[in-house]
Order: C-alpha cells, then sequence, then structure tokens
C-alpha cells in the first residue's frame, strides 16, 4: 500500500485521492495573486491546479480554489470549506452511500471534464465527489 492509498479493493474503489480544496474568501482574486506571488502557486482565475501522476503514471489533477464568502455552492453546508474527492465509479459510489443512509443533495452534474455529485457527512459539511477526465485539462 502506498502513503494516502485508499483501503479499498480494485472492486469496491470509492475515493482515489483528494480532487481539490475549497473555501470562502473576502476577495478570492487578490488572494490567488497572493498566493501567486508569495508561495509561487501557477494560478488562473480559478486558483491552482497541482498536477501529478498516481501509481499507474497516469496524471491526475487536485483543484485549490478560494470562493467568494457569500458563495452559496457550499449550500446546506455553514461551514466555510469544502472537500473535494476523487471517485473511481461516481454513480455506483452514490448508490451505495445511498443504501448506506448517506444524505445526497442534489443531482449528479456531468462536465467535459468529470462527474459531479455531493453528499453531507454527520456534521453536515457538504462533500464534493467528482468521478474526474483529467486529461480535459491537457
Amino acid at each position: 500500500m502506498y502513503f494516502g492509498e485508499p483501503k479499498s479493493t480494485e472492486e469496491e474503489k470509492r475515493v482515489t485521492g483528494i480532487g481539490g480544496v475549497f473555501f470562502k474568501s473576502k476577495d478570492p482574486k487578490a488572494l490567488v495573486a497572493w498566493y501567486g506571488k508569495h508561495l509561487g502557486l501557477n494560478t488562473d482565475e480559478y486558483g491552482s491546479t497541482f498536477w501529478w501522476k498516481d501509481k499507474n503514471g497516469n496524471d491526475c489533477s487536485t483543484q485549490w480554489s478560494p470562493f467568494k464568502e457569500d458563495t452559496t455552492y457550499f449550500q446546506p453546508s455553514e461551514k466555510a470549506f469544502m472537500q473535494n474527492f476523487r471517485v473511481h465509479d461516481l454513480e455506483t459510489l452514490l448508490q451505495n452511500l445511498k443504501q448506506e443512509g448517506v444524505t445526497i443533495i442534489g443531482e449528479i452534474e456531468s462536465y467535459d471534464y468529470g462527474k459531479f455529485g455531493w453528499i453531507l457527512d454527520p456534521e453536515n459539511n457538504k462533500i464534493e465527489l467528482w468521478e474526474p477526465i483529467d486529461k480535459a485539462f491537457q
């Protein structure tokens, strides 16, 4: 097992990595510029994308993004952050989570860079689940 590797077997993969770190900010544009200037992040209008390879050599990405302080994207959570996890098979995972009694929020949304679904943890933290298409970013 590699450090940080999920404990699931190949057949029952769930989370495969961190997809992103999202948090509220008073001035996202200024914050992105600060991180670019002082910490050297390669930034764009969304924050910064970190590229890495999984154990099979596939190109993968993790997104770091500040959101406007008044965003409603994290609702119904009242927290100032939202985790995004990369997942293997979003549709099957959401079906399994629903059977396990996990609160599912909304419907799956599909884009050219992947599928998204949302759940709540026991403390009402909204979690975004992302089945990525990493090649869409290259």
